[in-house]
Protein backbone atom coordinates (compact mmCIF):
# COMPACT_ATOMS: atom_id res chain seq x y z
CA UNK A 1 0.00 0.00 0.00
CA UNK A 2 0.97 3.31 -1.09
CA UNK A 3 0.61 6.56 0.95
CA UNK A 4 1.59 10.23 -0.43
CA UNK A 5 4.76 11.48 2.53
CA UNK A 6 5.89 14.49 0.78
CA UNK A 7 4.85 17.03 -2.22
CA UNK A 8 8.24 19.06 -3.52
CA UNK A 9 7.62 22.27 -4.24
CA UNK A 10 10.25 23.55 -6.47
CA UNK A 11 12.00 27.10 -5.06
CA UNK A 12 14.43 29.99 -5.73
CA UNK A 13 15.00 31.29 -1.81
CA UNK A 14 14.40 28.15 0.08
CA UNK A 15 14.80 30.52 3.64
CA UNK A 16 12.18 32.94 1.94
CA UNK A 17 10.16 29.94 1.00
CA UNK A 18 10.54 27.86 4.21
CA UNK A 19 9.74 31.03 6.56
CA UNK A 20 6.59 31.40 4.39
CA UNK A 21 5.30 27.55 4.47
CA UNK A 22 6.64 26.83 8.31
CA UNK A 23 3.89 30.13 8.83
CA UNK A 24 1.53 29.10 6.80
CA UNK A 25 0.84 25.68 8.14
CA UNK A 26 2.44 25.42 11.45
CA UNK A 27 4.61 22.90 9.90
CA UNK A 28 8.64 22.57 11.52
CA UNK A 29 11.90 22.27 9.90
CA UNK A 30 12.57 17.68 9.74
CA UNK A 31 16.21 18.87 10.46
CA UNK A 32 18.38 21.80 9.09
CA UNK A 33 18.20 22.84 5.82
CA UNK A 34 20.88 22.26 2.93
CA UNK A 35 21.53 25.40 0.56
CA UNK A 36 18.79 23.28 -1.87
CA UNK A 37 16.63 21.26 0.66
CA UNK A 38 14.45 21.55 3.17
CA UNK A 39 11.69 19.14 4.63
CA UNK A 40 8.58 20.31 6.65
CA UNK A 41 6.17 18.30 8.38
CA UNK A 42 3.43 18.76 10.72
CA UNK A 43 4.39 19.80 14.65
CA UNK A 44 3.26 16.15 15.55
CA UNK A 45 4.69 14.34 13.26
CA UNK A 46 7.87 12.61 15.32
CA UNK A 47 9.29 10.40 12.62
CA UNK A 48 9.84 10.90 8.79
CA UNK A 49 7.59 7.30 7.64
CA UNK A 50 4.93 8.08 9.86
CA UNK A 51 1.65 9.43 8.29
CA UNK A 52 0.95 12.94 7.56
CA UNK A 53 1.40 14.99 4.22
CA UNK A 54 4.94 16.70 4.61
CA UNK A 55 6.44 19.38 2.40
CA UNK A 56 9.62 19.45 1.11
CA UNK A 57 11.55 22.71 -0.47
CA UNK A 58 14.30 22.20 -3.58
CA UNK A 59 15.86 24.66 -5.27
CA UNK A 60 16.89 23.23 -8.89
CA UNK A 61 16.81 26.19 -11.32
CA UNK A 62 14.00 24.88 -13.43
CA UNK A 63 12.22 27.83 -14.27
CA UNK A 64 7.81 28.10 -12.78
CA UNK A 65 5.32 26.57 -15.11
CA UNK A 66 2.05 28.14 -16.03
CA UNK A 67 -0.51 26.98 -15.37
CA UNK A 68 1.44 24.14 -13.19
CA UNK A 69 0.87 20.77 -13.45
CA UNK A 70 0.28 20.30 -9.66
CA UNK A 71 -1.07 22.61 -7.03
CA UNK A 72 -1.74 22.23 -2.95
CA UNK A 73 -5.35 22.91 -1.64
CA UNK A 74 -5.36 23.98 1.46
CA UNK A 75 -8.80 23.66 3.30
CA UNK A 76 -9.73 26.46 5.34
CA UNK A 77 -12.67 26.70 8.18
CA UNK A 78 -12.31 30.48 7.87
CA UNK A 79 -11.40 31.09 4.36
CA UNK A 80 -11.40 34.72 3.86
CA UNK A 81 -9.83 35.08 7.65
CA UNK A 82 -7.19 32.66 6.31
CA UNK A 83 -7.19 34.40 2.56
CA UNK A 84 -5.81 37.63 4.43
CA UNK A 85 -3.37 35.87 7.10
CA UNK A 86 -1.73 34.07 4.06
CA UNK A 87 -1.46 37.33 2.22
CA UNK A 88 0.09 39.14 5.00
CA UNK A 89 2.39 36.67 5.28
CA UNK A 90 3.74 37.05 1.33
CA UNK A 91 1.29 35.27 -0.79
CA UNK A 92 0.19 36.45 -3.60
CA UNK A 93 -3.39 36.80 -5.88
CA UNK A 94 -3.49 35.25 -8.73
CA UNK A 95 -5.33 37.30 -11.43
CA UNK A 96 -6.91 33.83 -12.86
CA UNK A 97 -10.50 34.26 -15.25
CA UNK A 98 -11.11 30.79 -15.30
CA UNK A 99 -13.35 30.55 -12.15
CA UNK A 100 -16.71 28.84 -12.02
CA UNK A 101 -19.66 30.39 -10.48
CA UNK A 102 -19.92 29.12 -6.94
CA UNK A 103 -16.35 28.13 -6.63
CA UNK A 104 -15.05 27.35 -3.51
CA UNK A 105 -11.48 28.07 -3.72
CA UNK A 106 -9.63 30.76 -4.18
CA UNK A 107 -6.10 30.83 -6.22
CA UNK A 108 -2.88 31.90 -4.25
CA UNK A 109 0.86 31.92 -5.13
CA UNK A 110 3.66 31.57 -2.64
CA UNK A 111 6.36 33.97 -2.15
CA UNK A 112 8.30 31.78 -5.11
CA UNK A 113 5.15 31.69 -7.69
CA UNK A 114 4.32 28.26 -6.42
CA UNK A 115 0.22 28.16 -6.83
CA UNK A 116 -1.90 26.41 -3.72
CA UNK A 117 -6.13 27.09 -3.82
CA UNK A 118 -7.63 28.02 -0.12
CA UNK A 119 -10.57 26.16 -0.22
CA UNK A 120 -13.95 27.08 1.89
CA UNK A 121 -15.00 23.87 3.73
CA UNK A 122 -18.59 25.30 5.01
CA UNK A 123 -20.33 22.94 7.11
CA UNK A 124 -21.69 21.64 4.03
CA UNK A 125 -18.12 19.74 2.89
CA UNK A 126 -16.88 19.41 6.04
CA UNK A 127 -19.95 16.90 6.73
CA UNK A 128 -18.89 15.51 2.89
CA UNK A 129 -15.04 14.87 4.28
CA UNK A 130 -16.57 13.06 7.32
CA UNK A 131 -15.58 16.13 9.92
CA UNK A 132 -18.77 17.34 10.86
Amino acid sequence: MLSIGTTVLTVEDIGRAGDFWRAALGYRNRGEPSEDWLILDPPDKEHWHERGASLALSVTGYPQRYPPRIHLDLYADDQQAEIRRLLSLGAREVDWDGYPVGADWVVLEDTEGNRFCVVDVGDERRAELGDA
